[in-house]
């Protein structure tokens, strides 16, 4: 993706990086909104505090951004604008240079990100009725190995 380079986050792109979680939650239908805005901010700057966060930056602008923790994905959220443009593929690939599995959950509505992962050598490992997790919505867990492909 051209003129998009990743780098460790800073605790001054919790804001940013909150906004693009926050605008996800907006722009989804079937997403329920369980947070704050403050909230969201709150939550990636907690990630970014533990050292887990990538940020996708363009232009002097963050455009999207990762969380992972060992073998964990918590999160990877692209702005809106660009998606579909090989932001996310960057920041999956530099998780998946670094370990040798990984895993994550997605809601089961979340069709694009399915189809994203998918795309990218994840495997279904797991559904459930959502009972679990804080927004009460069925989800499903993916696994990638490093040579499943």
């Amino acid at each position: 993706m051209s003129g998009v380079f990743l780098r460790p986050a800073r605790s001054t792109d919790a804001g940013k990086a909150g906004a693009i979680l926050s605008a996800f939650v907006d722009e989804t239908e079937w997403m329920p909104r369980i947070h704050t805005r403050a909230e969201d901010i709150s939550h990636v700057g907690a990630m970014i505090d533990r050292g887990w966060v990538t940020i996708a930056e363009k232009d002097d602008r963050v455009v999207g951004f990762s969380a992972r923790y060992d073998a964990k994905v918590h999160a990877l959220y692209v702005d809106s604008a660009e998606r579909g443009q090989g932001c996310g593929t960057m920041l999956l690939v530099a998780m998946q240079e670094v370990s040798d599995r990984l895993s994550l959950w997605t809601f089961q509505a979340n069709e694009r990100a399915q189809t994203f992962y998918i795309r990218h050598g994840f495997t279904e490992a797991e559904r459930t009725d959502g009972a679990d997790n804080d927004e009460k919505l069925p989800d499903i867990r993916l696994e990638w190995k490093r040579g499943s492909r």
